[in-house]
């Protein structure tokens, strides 16, 4: 028996699960992943903090994780407190949730593609209806008019915006999210995976919270905290916005476990976003490296370069991983992404890289 043969939902039959390869190989440079593990003090920490957890798990865990929301609304400060911050496991389950307060049959999401893969998928799962809408330009950018246009013409339940985009590394005008979250019927959710690694003097949408209350912004501990095998995501709201989630949130949904390493990893933020100065660093490094042997890359903000342009991208992709290096075949079809990792390995890219060009 196969899974056509089972009841499944008709909206469901012949699709394929997401997934990013996930592939033994020297240098894995395809899911934005962090590329410096915790230091060992961190890590101390965390075994400390998570042995004492571990003598209260025959209890449930704080079912509104108010120790972490407090320590969230503390990082991300702009006047924030814990009734405006709310967690879940990974920015994933937290989109989810959105789609499951704000969506649902006969509603739609609306966003600007290409951008993250994820959007269209849970909106699916959720029974909300996908409607994309193309970005404009070269360089993948979003035109604030046309984005006011599309709004007002598919007038969706919830609007995504990715600010720095995924595939693509650009991060939006606030100007572009103020005139959406303005012409918005429903919800606007502001996906800032990536913030962190942003360019010095980029601003974040959570200075808009105050001026849009139907406006999200959403945010994850698995890139600049390095935390991907936490699953811990987050958004910050109108208190309003919280309650309505926790309306299908399930019982107990972030382990005790979960909280106290999220919590811990917030102690040693300024040591983390060491790091991340560290990537923003060697990405432009990349950056300038890519344009100066020829390739197109797209303007990051993020912690991943876009490049191209390659005739056959999956050829490329297929020569780099000959050599041990695994990148991602996304975005236009001309393109692949890769991830900023350690000077080690963007030293290996660079040399597969033109080996397989070269070739």
């Amino acid at each position: 028996m196969g899974v056509e043969d089972l009841p499944l939902r008709e909206d469901l039959r012949g699709r394929s699960p997401y997934g990013a390869p996930q592939l033994d190989v020297p240098v894995a440079l395809n899911t934005n992943e962090n590329p410096y593990a915790p230091s060992p003090e961190l890590a101390a920490a965390l075994a400390r903090n998570v042995e004492q957890t571990a003598a209260g798990l025959n209890r449930y865990p704080d079912r509104d994780a108010t120790r972490l929301r407090a320590a969230l609304a503390d990082y991300l400060g702009h006047g924030l407190d814990p009734g405006r911050v709310w967690a879940a496991n990974g920015s994933n389950e937290v989109l989810q949730q959105i789609l499951q307060a704000f969506g649902g049959p006969g509603r739609t999401a609306l966003g600007f593609e290409p951008s993250y893969s994820m959007h269209p998928v849970i909106s699916r799962v959720t029974c909300t209806d996908w409607v994309p809408v193309d970005r404009t330009g070269t360089d993948f950018g979003l035109d604030a008019g046309a984005a006011v246009d599309a709004v007002r013409r598919h007038r969706p339940d919830v609007v995504f915006l990715t600010s720095p985009n995924n595939p693509t590394g650009a991060s939006l005008p606030l100007e572009t999210v103020a005139a959406v979250a303005a012409a918005a019927p429903g919800m606007v959710v502001v996906d800032e995976a990536y913030a962190e690694f942003r360019r010095e003097g980029t601003p974040s949408a959570l200075t808009l919270l105050a001026e849009h209350p139907r406006l999200i912004v959403s945010r994850t501990m698995s890139k600049a905290f390095a935390l991907a095998g936490a699953r811990v995501g987050y958004l910050a709201a109108h208190p309003a916005v919280v309650d309505a989630l926790q309306l299908v949130r399930l019982p107990y949904h972030l382990s005790a476990i979960t909280q106290v390493v999220a919590a811990t990893a917030l102690e040693f933020a300024d040591e983390l976003l060491g790091q991340v100065k560290q990537l923003r660093q060697e990405r432009d490094s990349l950056v300038e490296w890519l344009r100066g042997h020829g390739f197109a890359v797209a303007a990051s903000d993020a912690n991943f370069v876009l490049f191209g342009d390659f005739a056959d991208r999956s050829a490329v992709w297929r020569g780099m991983l000959e050599r041990g290096v695994l990148v991602r075949e996304v975005g236009p079809p001309h393109t692949l992404r890769v991830t900023v990792g350690t000077p080690e390995e963007m030293s290996a890219f660079r040399t597969a890289l033109l080996e397989v060009t070269a070739r």
